[in-house]
């Protein structure tokens, strides 16, 4: 109002209305428009009192109803009103309109509507203020694209920022992927950056920190629970689609890409981190912040007493995961597969993984400790975690076939030999399943049983088991002048040569029947 008294003063010094508008305080239509309802009020007398602010505020607000015109979205106002308490915004609300009412109106009058519905609230803020060491801010924003050299492939870059709130000094790292490892690792290398831990940890809601985002009661990723209790910090999880809770950290990632990336150019990785490490000691650092006022450096030099020592040991960060165990004996991480006893096939685990081991538990109980492996698609195995019946095949290989077989005897290891030594079939069971007949019937029975199937020209386990079965074995073995002829009578492997040929009675020489020699 105290444009509008300095106005009135000069129009009652005589001053037109164009001297008035040439001065800059209102222009001439306007400075009209006020002389009028100064007329209409009786405040040009000179020697009259100046009116009071409230006065001419109740006198223009009247004024300016008075020429108003009715808005065109004046007859669908309980609707809108409604559709405002609804949480729907302007934009969608004119489209509504139109296509529901046939409203032919303005966006413009519809927000004009919605600004003078008097019972909104206003959208006010309240900024948060953190005492030295009280707490840091942690985000991710994108970064420029990058080779991944592990792939070779062009891939995004991520930027991890943890900002200090009181100093407002940052830690700035570029990542390839957003996994739990990594969050992990770059909250390591954040702390030992800084030399000392904050006392809480303000966050969003990522799936590597928080498995259940929540306004009241979120749920940490076991992972990160393990790691703040490692370090002694605490963590303060946003309300859900809130990033203003979180606003230091968000400008700060602005930051970075308005000032850091900008008309930088990058080789690979690794001189992305580099350069982002000088640039927060040497720029970032030393400016002056546009809230403090003060350069962040000098500030954390008053915050780094205050905050949380390191762990005198670096705490052991590992990776915690479900998975199920296969019928195979084995479950799967990241495209690696690791054995369990195979009694808990079915069964949903927790394993944890840290750089060099996995671990796998039940309900608590360690069940099973693997080294991690290095490369997808390897198989970590435990032979005591198979079934007994797998068990037994892989420990009886061919080397322990062959071994056991030249305990056995001669004829034995020969006849093994042939068995694992044929070029178009797999016949390590038929070894395996010929040394098992020593069980049942001795080593002296059964090496006399693969001497007789040598003999026959017949080294397979079918051969070795009637044998035995028929007791064969216990026979001398005969001499055949016509080996052909052991085909033409009886059991294969039984008749002596006296039952197949005959014997001359001068000498007692085997004699053939279809040679009479």
């Amino acid at each position: 109002m105290f444009q509008y008294r300095q106005i009135l003063v000069r129009v009652r010094q005589g001053d037109t209305d164009r001297e008035i508008a040439r001065s800059g305080l209102m222009g001439r239509r306007k400075v009209a428009a006020f002389r009028f309802v100064c007329q209409q009020h009786g405040w040009l007398d000179p020697d009259a009192a100046l009116p009071e602010d409230a006065t001419l505020a109740a006198a223009l607000g009247q004024a300016k109803r008075a020429r108003s015109t009715i808005s065109s979205a004046e007859q669908h106002r309980e609707l809108i009103a409604r559709w405002v308490e609804q949480g729907i915004n302007g934009v969608a609300i004119h489209a509504a309109l139109r296509r529901e009412c046939g409203y032919r109106g303005s966006y413009s009058a519809v927000y004009r509507l919605i600004q003078s519905l008097g019972d909104r609230e206003p959208d006010a803020t309240v900024p948060l203020y953190f005492a030295p060491a009280e707490a840091a801010q942690v985000d991710f924003g994108a970064g420029p694209l990058l080779r991944d050299p592990a792939t070779h492939r062009v891939r995004r870059t991520w930027a991890f920022v943890m900002t200090l709130c009181f100093s407002r000094h940052q830690y700035l790292e570029f990542v390839f992927d957003q996994t739990v490892a990594t969050w992990l690792g770059c909250h390591r290398r954040a702390f030992e950056w800084f030399g000392r831990v904050p006392d809480r940890l303000i966050i969003d809601n990522p799936k590597c920190a928080i498995t259940r985002a929540c306004i009241h009661d979120p749920i940490v990723q076991r992972s990160y629970a393990e790691c703040a209790e490692g370090y002694g910090f605490r963590i303060e999880a946003c309300p859900p689609a809130d990033p203003a809770k979180k606003g230091i950290v968000e400008a700060g990632v602005k930051y970075v890409k308005g000032n850091f990336l900008p008309l930088r150019q990058f080789r690979d990785l690794s001189d992305l981190n580099a350069q982002s490490r000088d640039w927060v000691l040497q720029e970032a650092g030393l400016r002056i912040h546009g809230t403090t006022r003060e350069q962040p450096l000098a500030r954390f030099a008053l915050e780094r007493p205050l905050m949380k020592l390191l762990p005198a040991v670096a705490p052991d960060l590992g990776v915690w995961a479900q998975a199920s165990v296969h019928r195979d004996c084995h479950l799967q991480f990241e495209k690696s597969l690791y054995s369990v006893p195979f009694s808990l096939v079915g069964q949903r685990l927790w394993l944890r993984a840290t750089d060099t081991t996995v671990t796998i538990f039940k309900d608590h109980h360690l069940v099973a400790t693997h080294l991690r492996a290095r490369s997808a698609a390897t198989r970590r195995t435990v032979r005591e975690h198979l079934p007994p019946q797998a068990q037994l095949f892989f420990a009886h290989d061919r080397a322990w076939c062959a071994e056991q077989a030249a305990h056995i005897g001669p004829a034995c290891a020969r006849l093994i030999e042939q068995l694992l030594g044929d070029r178009i079939l797999e016949r390590l069971r038929a070894a395996q399943g010929v040394l098992r007949l020593a069980s049942r019937y001795g080593h002296t029975r059964l090496e006399a049983a693969c001497a007789r199937a040598l003999a026959h020209d017949s080294p397979h386990y079918r051969t070795v088991r009637t044998i035995l079965v028929g007791g064969h074995d216990l026979r001398i073995e005969p001499t055949y002048a016509d080996p052909a002829a052991i085909y033409l009578h009886g059991a294969r492997f039984a008749r002596a040569a006296q039952e197949l040929f005959g014997t001359d009675e001068l000498t007692g020489d085997v004699v053939s029947p279809a040679t009479g020699n």
